[in-house]
């Protein structure tokens, strides 16, 4: 999940047959067209009823341009535009993206764990906005937090991962196809130590994989990367004293974790 799904979700726009100029603006970041979307918002800074809408769309656009250049000025304009939008003008939708525009901000200026605020917040609103705006939101979230805890700036990583965790089965509890939720109540659970308790949620989570939106594809690779790559080799460890018996455990490991993939992937 990490990296493969901080996309945040479309602004929202009306229909075609209704759009006005600001919906046009929506639709070209909707689009991916971010210097348009730009360019089409900054006309409408001045007009009534639709300034602070479009400088969300400006302050999103450039978040967006910042994550594909890396360009600091984007992400100094970002936060202007962002800092200057007026929240209690804009629709309840609106209001939402806003939120977690302000969280991104946060979160590219490094801020992990005030953007982790910010986006928790949001939780319930963006469930109600779908799951998918959801997933993404809390996939968000979750890194945030699991930099936080890298950063060597914080006493306790294990309390945030014990966020992670809790809030990763409260969601899997309602929407039990949400990717983000799987993967990271496994990366909690392998943070906080408890690796057998890790191995069984990977299996869950592969197992359950077809439930989200695309089939299981993302949450698979990412599933197996996670316990070739780290659950194995650290589990193994605890299991065995020495060389010759933790590459044993290792390769009982692979072997289970194999047939695991073998019995319940499409034939």
């Amino acid at each position: 999940m990490v990296g493969a799904a901080l996309l945040l979700g479309a602004l929202a726009a009306s229909p075609a047959a209704a759009q006005t100029p600001l919906d046009q603006a929506r639709e070209l970041y909707n689009s991916a067209r971010f210097d348009e979307a730009i360019d089409s918002a900054a006309k409408l800074r001045s007009v009534p009823g639709a300034m602070d809408a479009a400088g969300l769309i400006i302050g999103r656009a450039r978040l967006e341009r910042y994550r594909q250049s890396a360009d600091r000025a984007d992400l100094v304009a970002a936060r202007e535009a962002l800092r200057d939008v007026r929240p209690g003008l804009l629709s309840e939708r609106d209001r939402l993206e806003y939120l977690i525009g302000l969280g991104e901000s946060l979160y590219l200026e490094e801020s992990y764990g005030a953007a982790a605020e910010l986006f928790e917040t949001v939780f319930e609103p963006s469930y109600r906005a779908g799951p998918a705006a959801f997933n993404r939101l809390f996939d968000w979230w979750a890194t945030a937090l699991d930099r936080q805890a890298q950063s060597g700036l914080v006493e306790d990583r294990d309390s945030l991962y014990e966020r992670i965790r809790v809030a990763g089965q409260q969601a899997l509890s309602r929407d039990a196809g949400s990717g983000p939720a799987a993967y990271w109540v496994v990366v909690a659970y392998r943070a906080l130590g408890d690796h057998v308790r890790a191995w069984e949620t990977a299996i869950a989570g592969w197992v359950r994989a077809p439930l989200t939106d695309d089939m299981g594809a993302a949450l698979r690779a990412d599933l197996d990367r996670l316990v070739l790559q780290a659950l194995i080799p650290e589990r193994a460890r605890q299991m065995a004293s020495n060389d010759r018996d933790r590459e044993r455990a290792a390769s009982s490991l692979r072997t289970a974790w194999e047939t695991v993939k073998r019995e319940w992937s499409p034939k």
